[in-house]
């Protein structure tokens, strides 16, 4: 693969596993409001457009918009509590994000999910490997808008030539696009081969260390 200056990864689905304390922060927001709770694949199937995509496609069809407002609210302040109960980064990720550091090479995380949320995982389980986190908010809109992306370069201090985004989902793959980065699919998260190759995937990863 193409050696770059710059790394640019999504969060869920790619450097984290998330997947198990987003279903549970969902269904307790679900809960508290007395709606049907959702297994943990249809959560896998309604993440990747951001919080707010995520509780609207998890309530029931026909509910209000000042409803979701007061769920949306429930699942982050619970989930701020407890992002990382059941989250761990995928095999390899580890390895592979000190090797680029020892190779010198720069790395940021731009992700849908919130700010907080974002900086506050990438702190706990990724340190000085990650030297910028960016996640949706008021200032930067949520891919596959590439405000993340273009802030995450103005801050690294490269530009897109210089650059690759690592995602995996078919959000990723238009937001790359709209960057003007190329984007590397990888296999072990949310999304399988047929559909990111549906959706324009032409480079994969079966493992993290394949990067190298």
């Amino acid at each position: 693969m193409k050696d770059y200056k710059a790394y640019i990864f999504d969060l869920d689905g790619t450097l984290l596993n998330t997947l198990d304390d987003l279903a549970a922060s969902v269904n307790y927001a679900l809960g508290s409001m007395a709606m049907p709770v959702r297994t943990v694949d249809e959560v896998r199937r309604f993440v990747g457009n951001g919080v707010r995509k995520l509780m609207e496609r998890a309530v029931p069809e026909g509910t209000s918009e000042t409803t979701i407002d007061e769920a949306l609210s429930t699942f982050r302040s619970y989930y701020l509590l407890h992002s990382s109960d059941n989250t761990r980064p995928y095999d390899g990720i580890m390895e592979l994000l000190r090797e680029l550091k020892s190779r010198g090479k720069l790395i940021a995380v731009v992700s849908n999910k919130f700010d907080a949320a974002t900086k506050e995982l990438c702190s706990q389980y990724f340190g000085s490997y990650v030297d910028v986190a960016i996640g949706e908010s008021d200032t930067v809109a949520r891919k596959p808008s590439p405000d993340g992306i273009n802030e995450a370069l103005r801050l690294l201090g490269v530009s897109s030539a210089e650059a690759v985004y690592i995602g995996d989902s078919d959000v990723d793959i238009l937001t790359a696009k709209n960057s003007d980065l190329p984007c590397i699919s990888v296999l072990w998260g949310f999304r399988d081969r047929d559909f990111l190759i549906a959706n324009g995937a032409s480079e994969f990863l079966e493992n993290p260390l394949q990067l190298l």
